[in-house]
């Protein structure tokens, strides 16, 4: 975990979990699977544990890690904090008695705001009625493909303060996006040596989507070999819209 992210829409991360495995075309060229094998051969002891090759790699078997579950307990300051940058909270393999403990945290810290995003998206739904929601939880799902859109009709259902998409790594147009229920959209992207360019009509779909429905609009990155090799600038200017936090009626 880390007290400071150089992610654009958030300010702190925390992993009480790390490790995962491939469930899309998103995954294909992870940032976090190539920075857990490096973690790995530098010795860091929550990056020990391989996944299955065929699903994972190095570093990367899903792995809970009880021992960080107090870390927000000592930041003071109110910060924005994306929850397991290096896994997701959904996974099959993450015991629900555990997300509970980690919705305990949250809920033991108002002063900050969490960010919770899966590509798990039915899991997502199916144990959302067993779980207390803090107020200061976001939560979302990762749309990178008009192949992903159920998982926005599965956040839907989730009674969440904040429902969000991160169409990021952006694949093809969301021809078809229902923001019913919606607060927030950030689109970007790839990047890394295997980027797969990103169209101009794909992002300008869903920015024009979210000023119909009234949803802020973030976005991220044009993608590239380095991430900031083309900037951030879309027709003209920047787009940094936070959601508010009127929660929008479930479907």
């Amino acid at each position: 975990m880390s007290d400071r992210s150089p992610i654009e829409w958030t300010e702190a991360t925390w992993n009480p979990t790390t490790g995962c495995d491939r469930v899309s075309d998103g995954c294909d060229n992870c940032y976090a699977l190539t920075l857990a094998k490096r973690l790995k051969a530098m010795g860091s002891a929550k990056y020990q544990r391989d996944g299955d090759p065929r699903t994972s790699g190095p570093g990367f078997g899903l792995t809970v890690h009880p021992d960080a579950l107090r870390v927000p307990l000592g930041w003071k300051a109110p910060r924005t904090v994306f929850v397991n940058s290096m896994s997701d909270l959904f996974h099959a393999r993450v015991p629900l008695d555990y997300v509970r403990q980690v919705f305990d945290v949250i809920e033991q810290t108002p002063q900050h705001t969490y960010q919770v995003l899966t590509k798990r998206a039915r899991r997502l739904r199916q144990v959302a009625d067993r779980l207390e929601w803090p107020a200061n939880l976001w939560m979302g799902v990762s749309v990178e493909s008009a192949k992903e859109l159920s998982r926005v009709d599965d956040l839907r259902q989730v009674p969440a303060t904040v429902r969000f998409l991160s169409c990021e790594p952006l694949l093809g147009p969301l021809n078809g996006l229902d923001l019913a229920g919606i607060h927030w959209v950030i689109a970007g992207g790839e990047s890394g040596p295997r980027f797969r360019p990103m169209e101009q009509e794909w992002v300008t779909g869903i920015r024009d989507a979210c000023l119909q429905a009234d949803v802020a609009f973030f976005f991220k990155q044009w993608g590239g070999r380095t991430s900031k090799a083309s900037g951030r600038h879309l027709q003209g200017r920047t787009w940094d819209q936070m959601p508010t936090l009127e929660p929008a009626p479930a479907g």
